[in-house]
């Protein structure tokens, strides 16, 4: 079975159990201010595993696209990419472990066809603090069913990970107790860091063995399942949600959820047995097609067609989920792996039409299991085509900059000015941090091409050049976490009512925009904070000062009609067929959707809702919520966002 098998039969091999396949949702949260990308299968069903009613039961399956891009940096090795399928299962209260854990054996051992011999297990240890016992029933799972396939599996107890590279591992043993630090799941991590209300629960991880590596000792001195010396690899996590921490400790949830994630990538690397992620079917095409157009080896450059394979294909469903490169939020991170994508290209001695030539055997990989990007191969195509095209000139600009930034006397630099042209305007000793930084951060001129064009002039480098723009990119780094201190925390928060008040007002502003500049007017995403909201829309032109305040009077008088928000489920083509619910661009839905209505409960019944739109939540239950204290809706900017897209911003004061 290759990749794409091993997705289709997961779902297959689920709905055959009652669970609902549900469609992924967007690489970009809808509505939320908290997180850059959806980063993990369950994130997009925190709402539903918190007691929310799914619309399509109880039993779930999916497989959700995921980024993770604070790993970006790691990408290069053996099994780090920053765009991944995570294949998850749920249960809202319906099953638990001893269901869970068989069918997931099951699926690996039978389905997939893995051997249980390389398969090894772990479970939670307990935690005497909080009188949280040990999972003996998920161990004890897993030893009948090793059983049952003829291996004796003895349990050891680990405790810690540190504990583990001490003790190591003892012929027999596959089943293992590690404690919260590795065996819990919580929003917030261990139950001594859970606040009051957060749910948690211990997990049970499933490892495949690569036996043909090595130990590396760097890492401790023994090894077991949660090293990270490459000889193991998590494929599967079930997570048993449990608890509910209390004042006083701990109580049982009064329904307990499964919430199960296993790295596609990573079942397939078992699969063909290969640590390496990067030789099963939906990453090695990319490769040989590299291979092709450098005339160069993956065994002699394979972190440059590492880093390419993934980031490109990170950044071709960016494109598909609505993102445009930018210098900000998702559009600086897609713009990010566009450019370090680019940059190996140039490592691999590709420098013509790569993206070109990339980027269609990266939708050939995928187009059959997701329509979306069928829909949209050559936009998306162009968009990164484009992209390229602009770093490039970047680059030209840089060397420019470079000239004027970095030289030395003009007799040692005339070498240089053919290539860059005319003599040099300023003379400097040595490459310093200070100037590598500059380049980098005002110019976007990359590091390593500084470097390269210091020793292609012989221009001597300072000894702590690398140090210092280290230190200054670290202090870069501070100032935009404490600007940004309490916008990309993750977890739970976005829920509070002053968020569910400005997700209203966003349902009434799109409505009015409408009613003000015609039904062409789109959304095209939008982000809520606790101080405004932001809504881009298409529309071709500046917006007066008439028509804007056109909106705000519309707003402020939906808000004072206090019309009454609620919701109901339909069926998706009904729902935007005749019903005719106003959608977010680029959403996709699956069978049933939630519609919310805002309206008048004056009005007849019949009369159709100011507000009529698919969505997922949170809102005020009625829009006089949003006056209180004397507030008013006004916009505070309207500007151009990208071509064709406006963007407003606005607040409750």
């Amino acid at each position: 079975m290759n990749a794409q098998e091993i997705r289709q039969a997961y779902l297959d091999f689920f709905e055959q159990r009652q669970h609902a396949v549900i469609p992924r949702a967007l690489l970009v949260p809808y509505n939320e201010s908290t997180v850059l990308f959806t980063g993990s299968g369950m994130q997009p069903l925190i709402p539903y595993l918190l007691g929310e009613p799914h619309p399509k039961g109880t039993r779930l399956v999916d497989s959700q696209t995921c980024l993770r891009a604070q790993d970006i940096e790691e990408v290069g090795d053996n099994r780090h990419t920053t765009f991944f399928e995570m294949l998850g299962n749920w249960s809202l209260g319906d099953y638990f472990k001893e269901e869970q854990l068989p069918w997931f054996f099951e699926f690996l051992v039978d389905v997939v066809g893995l051997d249980p011999s390389k398969l090894y297990v772990t479970a939670f240890s307990g935690d005497q603090d909080f009188d949280l016992p040990k999972d003996e029933v998920s161990a004890q799972l897993w030893q009948k069913m090793f059983a049952d396939k003829g291996i004796d599996a003895e349990i050891a107890e680990i405790g810690s990970e540190e504990a583990g590279y001490e003790r190591g591992m003892k012929d027999g043993e596959r089943i293992f107790y590690y404690d919260a630090s590795k065996n819990w799941w919580a929003p917030e991590g261990k139950p001594s860091e859970m606040s009051v209300g957060q749910p948690g629960g211990p997990d049970s991880e499933v490892f495949y063995l690569f036996d043909d590596v090595e130990h590396d000792t760097s890492w401790g001195e023994h090894c077991h399942p949660n090293c990270d010396c490459g000889r193991f690899m998590e494929i599967g996590n079930s997570v048993f949600m449990e608890y509910i921490r209390t004042e006083s400790g701990f109580d049982k949830l009064p329904k307990q959820n499964v919430d199960f994630g296993g790295g596609l990538e990573r079942i397939a690397a078992a699969k063909i047995d290969s640590p390496d992620v990067f030789k099963i079917s939906i990453l090695w095409p990319i490769i040989e097609k590299l291979q092709e157009l450098s005339g160069k080896k993956y065994d002699e450059h394979t972190e440059s067609m590492r880093v390419i394979a993934d980031h490109l294909r990170g950044a071709m469903f960016l494109a598909v989920d609505g993102v445009k490169p930018s210098n900000k939020q998702q559009g600086y991170v897609m713009r990010r792996l566009m450019r370090r994508a680019i940059l190996k290209a140039f490592d691999l001695g590709i420098e013509q039409n790569f993206v070109q030539e990339i980027a269609p055997v990266i939708a050939e990989l995928y187009r059959n299991d997701f329509p979306e990007l069928l829909e949209n191969e050559q936009e998306v195509i162009d968009i990164l085509v484009k992209e390229e095209k602009a770093f490039k000139q970047t680059l030209r600009k840089g060397l420019k900059e470079f000239e004027r930034n970095v030289s030395v006397s003009f007799g040692e630099a005339q070498a240089g000015e053919a290539q860059l042209g005319g003599p040099t305007r300023k003379n400097v000793e040595e490459l310093t941090g200070d100037i590598i930084f500059r380049l980098y951060d005002t110019f976007g001129f990359p590091v390593e091409l500084t470097y390269e064009e210091a020793v292609k002039r012989k221009i001597p480098i300072a000894g702590s050049a690398q140090k210092k723009f280290e230190r200054l990119m670290q202090e870069q780094r501070e100032r935009s976490q404490t600007a940004a201190k309490g916008t990309f925390k993750g977890g739970l928060a976005g829920q509070d009512l002053i968020h569910k008040k400005y997700h209203t007002a966003t349902h009434l502003m799109y409505q009015a925009l409408r009613d003000v500049l015609g039904d062409h007017v789109i959304q095209h995403g939008s982000n809520i904070t606790e101080e405004r909201l932001r809504f881009d829309f298409s529309h071709p032109d500046k917006m007066t000062p008439e028509q804007i305040k056109q909106v705000e009077d519309i707003v402020n008088e939906q808000i004072d009609k206090d019309l009454q928000v609620s919701y109901a489920e339909y069926p998706t083509e009904e729902a935007t067929g005749p019903l005719g619910a106003l959608g977010q661009f680029g959403d996709r839905y699956g069978d049933v959707v939630k519609v919310y209505s805002m309206k008048d409960p004056n009005e007849p019944e019949d009369k159709r809702p100011f507000s009529f739109e698919i969505c997922g939540g949170p809102h005020v239950d009625h829009t006089g919520q949003l006056a209180e204290d004397g507030k008013r809706f006004k916009i505070t900017k309207e500007q151009s966002s990208s071509a064709g897209i406006r963007r407003i911003k606005a607040v409750l004061a």
